[in-house]
């Protein structure tokens, strides 16, 4: 049995709804985390940004207005700071991370998160917008 998948999820976002959506064309239901109600600890955050092969500037969400008035393009900030004002404001996370038994990744695009599940794509898939990333076969096409 395939150890349980996580993702930290965003219901407002298309690339995070998409990413769920794959998990679930494999026939598995992950524990999601809604992180923005739910923010992971200091410790989870630098655990998946760790784990998942980023730096701390490369995990945080730069189009969202708290990263603009907190001006954190400005190369000053500590690592230690950045993850303060992660956990502070959590939309500053950029999502969706996705953990399973094969690692973890930030899933941008969502596409990402084949290359951690283990177990096949059941059905055609495409995105909200229409491109499709997985045949009749249960193929991978991008």
């Amino acid at each position: 049995m395939p150890k349980a998948i996580k993702i930290y999820h965003n219901p407002a976002c298309g690339t995070s709804r998409n990413t769920l959506a794959l998990i679930r064309n494999t026939g598995q239901e992950p524990l999601i985390i809604e992180y923005l109600k739910t923010p992971p600890s200091k410790e989870q955050l630098i655990k998946l940004i760790r784990e998942s092969g980023l730096s701390i500037r490369e995990a945080l969400r730069k189009n969202v207005e708290s990263y603009e008035n907190l001006k954190l393009d400005e190369h000053h900030w500590t690592d230690e700071q950045l993850i303060s004002f992660m956990l502070k404001y959590p939309i500053l996370i950029n999502r969706p991370f996705v953990v399973t038994e094969l690692g973890t990744k930030l899933c941008r695009p969502a596409e990402v998160v084949l290359d951690i599940l283990s177990a096949a794509q059941l059905h055609t898939f495409s995105k909200e917008d229409g491109e499709m990333l997985i045949n009749k076969d249960g193929k991978r096409i991008k």
